[in-house]
């Protein structure tokens, strides 16, 4: 199991960006969740397969269609909890 945090940047809120991020993480089997942060950017902490994980950060690169995004950052996290499904959360 891979689970990473990952931070994208650019114009990524405002624009379905965390919704899409949902059905794409439902649609890889990934679980965690995406929330908006207060600096304009949105986290999610992804967890599943390596190459669901994978390929959900490539997807980032993309993201919602009105997303223009300008960086994504991965970092490994190593915290214990288990998510069971994939969540839009409040920051």
């Amino acid at each position: 199991m891979k689970r990473v945090l990952i931070r994208v940047k650019g114009k990524v809120q405002g624009v379905c960006f965390r919704r899409c991020a949902l059905e794409k993480a439902r649609e890889l089997g990934v679980t965690g969740y995406v929330t908006n942060l207060d600096d304009g950017s949105v986290e999610i902490l992804a967890q599943g397969s390596f190459p669901a994980v994978d390929q959900l950060i490539e997807w980032c690169w993309l993201g919602s269609p009105g997303a223009n995004v300008s960086q994504v950052l991965v970092e490994e996290d190593v915290e214990n909890e288990i998510y069971l499904d994939f969540s839009i959360t409040q920051s």
